[in-house]
């Protein structure tokens, strides 16, 4: 770069430039893999998670476990990815690329979450790389998506594996067959899936009457990270925001607690400036 030394306004645009690019030099993408099932009206699943991941400031790696057909008022079928078709696109991803956290969304069948599990176990990538569980087993419009038997894997071999699972209260009332009304059977249900040896546990409250809550825990403590309630319909892909935004700011150095304010933070930004594309639930504005 020459830099002219006469014209003062274009030395001040050199600058500028210089040091905008010194700065990029400096901050280093980070890597997120996202372990998810396709959404045909890309509100949720592994559209939201590109859309989060890179809106984000991420880079977003893909393994597609299932593909679904649904749009804003529900899923019409479902088409799971052959077993060994999925541990081989993540021995492709880890064999060639590092990656810096995973994000797991909707795994559908006993095959896949074992395959997935088996894979992050080996002592290489758990050891190093976060995995953030968004336990889907029902979707928006009350479909389910997960068997008991997948359920179970799920509970003994994969969340042993995660830094954070970030249930919703019927993916938590499933997980641990029990029902949930209030703040403090969030907070026994949150005690309770620590049982199951993920690190961190956060509980969404979203659907309990009020301002939303999440309880959050870990070994040391519970605690509840209030929000403000956005009105609206179109929060299609919340969840697989949510934890996709959790998995980026855990690859970029924040501690889990904050890393779950920053995510609600992001959702509630989405949220705000959601739109409608169908006859039913809207979708949420990523690039905010």
């Amino acid at each position: 770069m020459v830099i002219n030394v006469g014209e003062p306004h274009l030395l001040l645009v050199d600058l500028y430039f210089l040091l905008k690019f010194k700065k990029s030099e400096i901050r280093k993408m980070q890597n997120i893999l996202s372990i998810a099932a396709s959404d045909s009206c890309a509100g949720a699943g592994l559209q939201a998670d590109l859309k989060t991941i890179s809106a984000l400031g991420a880079y977003c790696l893909t393994v597609l476990t299932a593909v679904t057909a649904q749009n804003t008022r529900g899923v019409t079928a479902v088409q799971n990815i052959d077993r060994k078709v999925v541990y081989a696109q993540l021995e492709a991803i880890f064999s060639d690329i590092k990656v810096d956290a995973v994000k797991i969304g909707m795994l559908s069948g006993p095959s896949i979450v074992k395959a997935v599990a088996e894979y992050l176990s080996r002592e290489s990538i758990y050891s190093r790389v976060p995995v953030v569980i968004d336990p889907v087993m029902i979707a928006s419009s009350g479909d389910r998506l997960l068997d008991e038997e997948a359920i179970t894997i799920m509970k003994d071999e994969l969340f042993p594996l995660a830094r954070i699972i970030t249930p919703n209260l019927a993916e938590a009332e499933t997980l641990l067959g029990i029902k949930i009304t209030g703040i403090n059977d969030m907070e026994m249900a949150c005690r309770e899936l620590l049982k199951t040896g993920s690190r961190w546990v956060v509980i969404k409250g979203g659907h309990i009457p009020g301002e939303p809550v999440e309880v959050v825990g870990n070994a040391e403590g519970i605690y509840r990270v209030e929000g403000k309630r956005i009105k609206t319909s179109n929060n299609h892909g919340t969840g697989c925001t949510f934890s996709s935004a959790i998995a980026v700011y855990l690859a970029e150095g924040y501690d889990e607690l904050p890393a779950v304010k920053k995510a609600k933070d992001y959702v509630e930004s989405a949220l705000r400036n959601g739109f409608a594309i169908g006859a039913g639930a809207g979708i949420l504005q990523h690039f905010v």
